[in-house]
């Protein structure tokens, strides 16, 4: 076993050793501040070499928190000498190169037998890595901010004010909600506002999409079932409905629920109540419902797909989202908002777009509204090497349908009389992979599958 002396011979025969494989840098000065020793991590952190700093006074490193305090000026003396140590001080020196470096700067005093004071000794440790995270997480908070706009909408536009004085007249009612809009413009965030903002906000708030399970899964999902009910489970299932018991529960694509399920949905909403699948118990709720729906209920109902009952009874006050086509205006703040937010989450160097690129996104139809506004950023993200995105990185949409984009009324006509052959053309190019096509297109696989729909078109991949 090493004994305590064998360290101590060690370190005093060795120390230049010791010091110069510490991470931190060290620096040795005199009471007169002359710099006496580096080791090699403060040579790497301030790019000086030894040689070129022993000697010197240590005003030449220009700390901001002594600099311009000499060590005997006017009889002060810096606060190393003062107060005996300097405790975790961020502050930052000059390198070589003249930049700036922020360190953690800890000192001490070293005195001799007689107690009297003849150097210091600083460690000074690298922030660089610290302050960039700092950076990265002041920008997120300024994104954050800038993205809250209204409960995470963003708009400044006529149309979108007036929604958020709706939803925030409807977050005071226990009434139940109904939202309309088209794909992607954002119904589940209006819901989580009305939510956030109603008497209800610290219950839970539960997400369900109606048009994700088949009909038994549904049931089980609004209602739950017992264990008895489901063969090879050894619990029973508690429903969403009875999850949200004191919140809200958001209903997304109610306009595709099975008739069945609406018959039992419209028997839950009129008692306040519900039987899990399987038991006769009645379980008493309270909960704020939330629908959402892209379809025009009143044809569904012409249809018989749609039970005019539950209609009146989920619709007591409609919210109606603008496509994103009706409010153009709020385009520049919006792409400025997802290209910070791409930037963030990517950390790659793109921080504007050109006049031209921002002008043919202001012009287009946006039949995937800000939903496909998000996927043609993250896709110019992808293609855009650095600096600015110009309409070479745009998606294959705006470069097939490029045109006078100072007539937006020409731009749209156009997009909406060529979207059939826009598909074709990509679905052609992609030998009908629709990923891909829907990668190119700057939009989801769900767009994707509604438009070839809406324009009748039946992919083979045979023909290709």
């Amino acid at each position: 076993m090493i004994q305590k002396e064998q360290v101590k011979e060690y370190f005093c025969d060795n120390w230049k050793d010791v010091v110069d494989r510490m991470k931190e840098g060290l620096m040795l000065v005199d009471t007169q501040g002359k710099i006496l020793y580096t080791n090699k991590a403060l040579e790497e952190l301030l790019l000086f070499s030894t040689e070129e700093l022993l000697g010197q006074p240590c005003e030449v490193l220009e700390c901001d928190t002594c600099f311009g305090h000499n060590m005997m000026r006017d009889g002060k003396r810096c606060t190393l000498f003062r107060k005996g140590f300097v405790h975790d001080l961020r502050c930052s020196f000059k390198q070589k190169n003249g930049d700036r470096v922020q360190v953690l700067k800890n000192a001490t005093v070293l005195t001799d037998n007689e107690g009297t004071i003849v150097a210091g000794v600083e460690t000074l440790t690298d922030l660089t890595a610290v302050v960039n995270k700092e950076k990265v997480i002041d920008d997120l908070r300024k994104q954050l901010s800038l993205e809250k706009g209204f409960h995470g909408l963003i708009g400044n536009s006529l149309v979108m004010t007036q929604v958020y004085e709706l939803i925030k007249s409807a977050a005071q009612s226990n009434a139940p909600i109904i939202i309309y809009g088209e794909s992607g413009t954002g119904k589940e965030l209006v819901a989580n506002a009305i939510h956030q903002l109603s008497t209800r906000t610290g219950a839970p708030f539960i997400r369900m999409n109606c048009s994700a399970l088949n009909e038994n899964m549904l049931e089980s999902e609004m209602f739950g079932h017992t264990k008895e009910t489901v063969t090879g489970t050894d619990r029973s299932k508690t429903g969403r409905f009875e999850a949200a018991n004191k919140g809200s529960i958001f209903l997304d694509e109610i306009g595709d629920l099975p008739l069945i399920t609406q018959t039992k949905l419209m028997h839950v909403l009129q008692g306040q109540e519900l039987e899990r699948a399987g038991d006769h118990q009645p379980i008493p709720i309270d909960v704020r419902v939330i629908s959402a729906t892209n379809k025009n209920l009143k044809n569904l109902i012409t249809e018989n797909k749609f039970k005019e009952d539950l209609y009146y009874k989920i619709g007591v006050l409609p919210i109606n989202i603008p496509p994103l086509r009706q409010h153009p205006e709020d385009i520049p703040l919006l792409v400025e908002t997802f290209i910070n937010r791409s930037r963030l989450k990517t950390e790659k160097n793109i921080t504007s777009i050109s006049k031209e690129a921002l002008d043919l996104l202001v012009s287009y139809h946006w039949p995937g509204n800000i939903r496909e506004l998000i996927n043609v950023i993250e896709y110019a993200f992808v293609i855009c090497p650095l600096g600015e995105i110009t309409l070479q990185h745009l998606p294959q949409q705006f470069q097939i349908s490029s045109g006078p984009v100072n007539d937006i009324g020409t731009i749209q006509a156009q997009s909406h009389s060529d979207r059939r052959q826009q598909l074709l053309h990509v679905l052609n190019k992609t030998s009908g992979n629709k990923s891909e096509a829907a990668r190119i297109l700057g939009i989801s696989r769900v767009t994707l599958w509604k438009q070839l729909k809406k324009y009748n078109i039946t992919v083979d991949k045979s023909a290709y």
